[in-house]
């Protein structure tokens, strides 16, 4: 069994937005992935940014230049 750690999980509105912060970040060496959405956070997307906690001023920048905008920041252990 893998073990669980912090892990900062930004949701989104749609699948747009999710499918356009990946390209963001892939485009910029970004920290993190895409994953599907974790049973206990509600989001009005399927799919959402996995990321290390410390990342998470980072992606903030990230979203901000790229005028992305985020449903919710949640750190959760996965």
């Amino acid at each position: 069994m893998r073990k669980k750690v912090p892990t900062l999980v930004i949701t989104f509105a749609t699948t747009t937005r999710a499918m356009k912060m990946e390209a963001c970040c892939k485009e910029i060496g970004a920290p993190g992935r895409i994953i599907p959405v974790p049973s206990e956070i509600t989001a009005g997307c399927g799919l959402a940014w996995s990321a290390k906690p410390e990342d998470r001023e980072a992606l903030e920048q990230v979203l901000n230049q790229y005028e992305l905008e985020a449903e919710g920041f949640y750190e959760i252990m996965f």
